[in-house]
């Protein structure tokens, strides 16, 4: 294997001003194991794309540089996995790759079955559809076909960001053994897992700049304050926040509890369904104005189903209320309960206009409003100033803040927010976070699907659990912001 390198890169989107790599540099070993570290948008999943070569052979984008030198032998995992399937069955799409390995049939099934074990998918029917797969799920299937590829450079675009925990380990477990001898570069903020692992760490700015390329103990001990500065993920990044003067107003506030009224939603023997079969059911809850609510559980244990059934996007049945009104699902002309907003665990399948400036005001218009700031809230969301921006042209980071802020100017009195903070760095994650706490204390109800156990310790008022389709547990706690949690 050769080095991979390039030198004086120059890359541009169109109608940007600014370049996102200018006179930039970089080359890594065979075998290196290296680790892409930078704020949301500052091009790491760009340098990953240039690097292998999809753009610009696959995406038409301009850029210039007097050498580059990539690949001959590559797989890339996407950060958004529905964009990485070719086929619409799982068996179908794994035994795409091995045709191209020119493997014989009569080998293809042993291999799918152990590839899926490998990523932690054993025991699903190969014969399933991607498209009902979770996103979780499709992570792994994303992985799994590129281990089957065996490639000897890959590239990792946050291959972890949509995973439980235990599918997190098992993930970064399996890399590390396939990937012992190969050349890996990674772009991932869960890095507590591979940061033993890893040999270079590559330190960016918002620019595209890098502004430190060393060992993972130097950049984290050395670089400490560029960390904070451009709020990247570190290790023991949560305990400086808890420890920090914007926690502990949020602890502060929280001494006051939101005035208590009738429960805004309540449920009872309600199911919702993908077809004729039956994948969520809940047999009896109700969310109070006010209250934050972490919904936890596997990959596929039907946490998103969960969300899409309160919106009705899915048939549901038995007795669901919003402020006393009943909700009942109609196969026709039915329409969606306006006091509930859902963001999507997928951005893309959210937007609906063509510019950030007409997203963001979407749904106040369809009230009669047209004073909304929409450039108040791109600052706030720390997305780019240039309102006419197509929001696909937006980095998987920026188009997942982007359908948080849309959720902000609905005016809903319940906000169903599906994985918000994936993809995001450290300061928009904790932003977004006290962004909905101001809401939470307004009575709004905030009902968050999350992985990220610390959300659930230090912002959520309840942890509702779901395990195969099924509200297992729900657990309250015992003081408004911390404290021991006890099931009811």
């Amino acid at each position: 294997m050769k080095p991979i390198e390039v030198t004086n890169l120059r890359l541009k989107f169109p109608k940007e001003s600014a370049f996102i790599f200018k006179d930039f540099s970089f080359s890594v070993l065979p075998g290196e194991k290296v680790l892409f570290l930078g704020p949301s948008g500052c091009g790491k999943s760009t340098l990953l794309q240039v690097l292998s070569g999809i753009i610009p052979d696959s995406i038409e984008v301009p850029l210039k540089y007097d050498a580059i030198r990539r690949p001959d032998s590559w797989g890339f995992v996407f950060q958004d996995p529905d964009t990485q399937f070719c086929m619409p069955y799982v068996d179908e799409e794994l035994a795409f790759v091995l045709e191209n390995l020119s493997v014989p049939r009569n080998e293809m099934d042993v291999r799918i079955k152990e590839v899926l074990a490998t990523v932690g998918l054993q025991g699903l029917p190969i014969r399933t559809p991607i498209h009902d797969l979770s996103q979780g799920m499709k992570q792994r299937l994303a992985l799994a076909s590129i281990l089957l590829l065996q490639p000897d450079f890959l590239f990792l675009d946050e291959p972890s960001a949509l995973l439980d925990p235990d599918g997190v380990f098992q993930i970064w477990k399996a890399v590390k053994e396939i990937a012992a001898n190969k050349t890996v570069i990674i772009v991932e903020h869960k890095i507590d897992y591979i940061v033993d692992w890893v040999d270079r760490v590559v330190l960016f700015n918002h620019e595209g700049e890098v502004i430190a390329d060393d060992v993972p103990e130097v950049i984290f001990l050395r670089h400490r304050q560029a960390l904070i500065e451009y709020g990247i993920w570190y290790p023991h990044v949560w305990d400086d926040y808890l420890a920090s003067t914007d926690y502990a107003k949020i602890v502060y506030g929280r001494a006051e509890k939101v005035k208590q009224h009738e429960p805004l939603l309540y449920l009872e023997q309600f199911s919702g369904y993908r077809g004729r079969v039956e994948k969520i059911h809940i047999p009896k809850a109700h969310i109070k104005p006010g209250s934050w609510i972490s919904i936890l559980g596997e990959n596929g244990a039907g946490k998103s189903t969960f969300l899409l059934s309160l919106m009705q996007l899915l048939r549901t049945t038995g007795q669901f209320k919003v402020e006393g009104k009943m909700i009942e699902w109609k196969k026709r002309n039915h329409t969606l309960p306006k006091e509930l907003t859902l963001v999507f665990q997928n951005p893309e399948l959210q937007f609906v206009a063509n510019s950030i400036h007409d997203e963001l005001a979407f749904s106040p218009k369809l009230k009669g409003k047209t004073d909304i700031d929409v450039r108040r809230w791109l600052q706030i969301f720390q997305l780019p100033m240039n309102e006419m921006r197509h929001p696909y042209q937006l980095s998987i980071g920026q188009k997942r803040r982007l359908s948080v802020a849309t959720a902000f100017t609905t005016g809903a009195k319940i906000l169903l927010l599906d994985e918000p903070t994936f993809g995001q760095d450290a300061r928009n994650t904790f932003m977004m976070l006290e962004q909905l706490e101001h809401l939470r204390k307004e009575g709004i109800a905030i009902v968050m699907v999350t992985h990220d156990l610390k959300i659930a310790e230090n912002f959520a008022t309840e942890v509702w659990t779901i395990d195969n389709g099924n509200l297992v547990e729900m657990r309250e706690k015992e003081s408004a912001y911390a404290g021991t949690i006890h099931s009811t």
